[in-house]
C-alpha cells in the first residue's frame, strides 16, 4: 500500500465498501469507483469527491494501480478482466479489510455467530462519545457516525469480522473479541470441527489479547490451550467481567451491574431489547475499557446505544396503526433471540414475516427455524432466497417448512406478504420482518402503504 496512490473499486456502492472507501479517501489515496445501480451511498461518496461510473465498464480501470472488488461481482466482470490484462493487482474487499485494519495500531476485530453488529456498534459509540475518534467499520449503519463506519485519527479501529469463507483470517487483531460459535455457514465449513478451528485460527492471529464468551461452550473449546492472554465476560462465577443483578427495566429491556475481580464497575441499562444484548454489551464493556476508557464512559456510550439499522429496527405504522420493524435475523438462534424480546413487549400480537436465506442453512435447521418462528402469533413467510446457491442439490422449500409451523402462510414473493399485512394486521400489533436477503423492502413497503 505504500508504493500504491490510486485505487479504483467494483461495487463501490455497497455498504461493506463505503467505510474502507472512508478511511482510504482520509488517508489521502486517490479512489476511482463504479457499480450497477445509483443510491445513497454513492451520493455520499460523490459529494466526497470520488468520480463514481455507472454501470461497470472496462475503461473505467484505466490509471488504477490496485483494484477491489466486492464478493458479489461475478466472474467475467469485464473491469477485472480488463485489470488482469493491464496487470493491475486485483483483491477482494475482505483482503483490503485486511490492509485498512493494519494502518491503526489498536484494532478490537468482533467475531462471533450472532451479536458482531451490534458490539461493533456499542464500541464504536463508547470510543466515539470518549472522544477517542476511532476508525470503524460496521455492518450496520450507526446513527451516531451516520453510516456504516468512518475514518478517525484515534489509534483506534473497531472491524466486524465475519467468519463466511474465512474471510476473518485476513485480520491481524490487537484485540479479538469472540462472542459466541452456533452452527452456521455449514455449507462452507461443512462440520462444527471446521468452524471451531477457524475461529481459533482468528484468536491465534491476536497480538494482545482475546476477549471471550466464558458462557459459550464452543467459544472455550475453540481456545483451549491456546497461548494468549484471555479475557472473559459472562454470567455466573469464574469471569473476569460478570454481569450481575440482571433485571427486566421495562418490557423487553434489561439492566444490570458489570462486576471485575469482585469490584462492582459501573451500573448498565440497556436501549436496544433483548436480554441477549446483557453479554453484547458486557463484551462492549470489557473492549472499551481495556482500550482506555473509564468504566463510566462505557456505561454511557452503551446506554446512549439504540442500535444499528436492520437490528430491531422501528419503521413506522401501517395504514391500520400495526407497528412495524425490521430484524437481519437469519439464524434460529437469532430468531428466538429477536422474537422473544419482542414478546416482551407487551403488542397484543407478533405477526412474524420471515424470509429463508439459502436452501442449505433452510434444509439443514428446518425443524430449529419452524420451533423458533411459534414464538410469533402469526407466522408469515416468502419463498426462499437462494443467494449465491441453487435449489438442484438440496429440494427445499417455503412448503416444507409451513407445513411445520401451524398456522402459518407463505407467499412466493412480496406482493403476497405486504396484501396479507394490510389485511390482517392491526393496531397494538407489532409486525417484525426477519431475514439477512432484501425483505426490508417489503417492511418498507408495509410502512410506505399508510400513505
Amino acid at each position: 500500500m505504500q508504493q500504491i496512490k490510486r485505487l479504483h473499486f467494483v461495487g463501490i456502492g455497497g455498504s461493506g465498501m463505503f467505510p474502507i472507501v472512508q478511511i482510504l479517501h482520509a488517508a489521502g489515496y486517490t479512489i476511482t469507483g463504479s457499480d450497477v445501480n445509483e443510491g445513497d451511498i454513492i451520493n455520499y461518496e460523490r459529494a466526497m469527491g470520488i468520480e463514481v461510473k455507472i454501470p461497470h465498464a472496462a475503461e473505467n480501470v484505466e490509471g488504477a494501480q490496485l483494484l477491489v472488488y466486492t464478493a458479489a461481482i461475478l466472474p467475467g466482470n469485464p473491469e477485472i478482466e480488463r485489470a488482469k490484462a493491464l496487470g493491475i493487482p486485483c483483491v477482494e474487499r475482505s483482503v483490503m479489510l485486511g490492509y485498512v485494519q493494519r494502518m491503526y495500531p489498536h484494532s478490537i476485530c468482533v467475531s462471533g455467530t450472532h451479536g458482531k453488529t451490534t458490539t461493533t456498534g456499542m464500541i464504536t459509540q463508547i470510543l466515539e462519545m470518549a472522544g477517542k475518534d476511532p476508525a470503524a467499520v460496521i455492518g450496520g449503519k450507526l446513527p451516531l457516525i451516520h453510516g456504516y463506519g468512518k475514518s478517525g485519527k484515534g489509534d483506534n479501529i473497531v472491524v466486524e469480522s465475519c467468519e463466511f469463507s474465512n474471510t476473518f483470517l485476513h485480520l491481524a487483531p490487537y484485540t479479538s473479541i469472540l462472542l459466541n460459535i452456533d452452527a452456521d455457514h455449514l455449507d462452507f465449513f461443512k462440520t462444527m470441527e471446521n468452524l471451531k478451528a477457524a475461529f481459533r485460527r482468528f484468536a491465534e492471529l491476536t497480538e494482545k489479547r482475546i476477549i471471550a464468551n466464558g458462557n459459550d461452550a464452543n467459544t472455550m473449546q475453540a481456545l483451549a490451550g491456546l497461548d494468549k492472554e484471555i479475557v472473559t465476560f459472562g454470567e455466573g462465577e469464574g469471569r473476569d467481567y460478570t454481569a450481575r443483578d440482571v433485571r427486566m427495566v421495562r418490557p423487553a429491556f434489561y439492566g444490570y451491574e458489570v462486576w471485575q475481580g469482585g469490584e462492582k464497575r459501573a451500573e448498565i441499562t440497556l436501549s436496544v431489547p433483548g436480554r441477549h444484548n446483557v453479554l453484547n454489551s458486557l463484551a462492549a464493556f470489557a473492549a472499551a475499557t481495556l482500550a482506555g476508557c473509564t468504566a463510566e464512559e462505557a456505561a454511557a456510550g452503551i446506554a446512549a446505544f439504540t442500535g444499528t439499522g436492520r437490528r430491531f429496527e422501528i419503521l413506522g405504522h401501517t395504514a391500520t396503526g400495526a407497528v412495524v420493524a425490521d430484524d437481519y435475523a437469519h439464524h434460529p438462534t437469532e430468531l428466538r433471540a429477536t422474537l422473544s424480546a419482542a414478546k416482551q413487549m407487551g403488542f397484543s400480537r407478533v405477526i412474524a414475516v420471515f424470509q429463508p436465506f439459502t436452501y442449505s442453512r433452510t434444509k439443514l435447521l428446518l425443524h430449529e427455524f419452524a420451533e423458533v418462528l411459534q414464538i410469533a402469533d402469526q407466522v408469515v413467510m416468502t419463498e426462499i432466497m437462494g443467494s449465491r446457491e441453487t435449489n438442484d442439490n438440496f429440494n427445499i422449500y417455503t412448503a416444507d417448512l409451513a407445513a411445520l409451523i401451524p398456522g402459518s402462510v407463505w407467499y412466493p414473493g412480496f406482493d403476497g406478504v405486504v396484501d396479507y399485512v394490510a389485511k390482517n394486521a392491526k393496531e397494538g400489533d407489532l409486525v417484525i420482518t426477519l431475514g439477512c436477503g432484501d425483505i426490508y423492502k417489503a417492511a418498507k413497503r408495509m410502512v410506505a402503504d399508510k400513505k
